[in-house]
């Protein structure tokens, strides 16, 4: 009986710019603007050179209707 050598799919706990934009469903130079004027709430962390965003972040900042970052900082408990 052959083995099954397939690998299972890795959900990223975490993305960069343009999967975050895809995410929403955005183009990422509307990422960066909403980024440069505060309106994008949830933060990008570094690993290494990459920023990176985590998904659970978005989905969670998403699901508060997309408020902006002052008071998605305030609505997330101020964890920057």
């Amino acid at each position: 009986m052959p083995s099954d050598t397939t690998t299972p799919a890795i959900t990223p706990l975490a993305v960069g710019i343009a999967e975050a934009a895809a995410m929403i469903g955005i183009s990422q130079s509307h990422l960066f603007a909403m980024q440069r004027v505060g309106k994008f709430g949830p933060r990008a962390i570094r690993l290494g050179r990459s920023r990176r965003f985590l998904v659970a972040e978005i989905r969670d900042w998403l699901q508060a209707g997309a408020p902006p970052r002052q008071r998605w900082e305030t609505v997330k408990g101020g964890k920057p």
